[in-house]
């Protein structure tokens, strides 16, 4: 499913127009960024969580070449799914 096939089913879902679904998915995808940004954790409660992690610095590899090269330490987003979305998912 990609963003405009979730706008529809939204719309469908809530009798809503499109635009209105587009424009509450667009609201919340930038309400989760920007807390997750600030480094906060959002928790949907039986949905799941989005939050931060860390990857620490190493070395990799050129595919092409096999040189070494140094992959830098970078900040990541984690998304944990919640216990009711996973028994959903599983068909229990």
């Amino acid at each position: 499913m990609n963003k405009q096939e979730l706008v529809d089913a939204v719309a469908a879902k809530t009798s809503s127009s499109k635009a209105a679904a587009g424009e509450a998915i667009d609201a919340f995808i930038g309400t989760v960024t920007a807390a997750v940004t600030k480094g906060d954790t959002v928790q949907l409660i039986g949905f799941g969580s989005f939050s931060t992690g860390a990857r620490a610095a190493r070395v990799g590899r050129n595919p092409s070449t096999g040189a070494e090269i140094q992959i830098p330490a970078a900040k990541t987003v984690k998304f944990t799914a919640g216990k009711a979305f996973k028994d959903a998912v599983n068909g229990a």
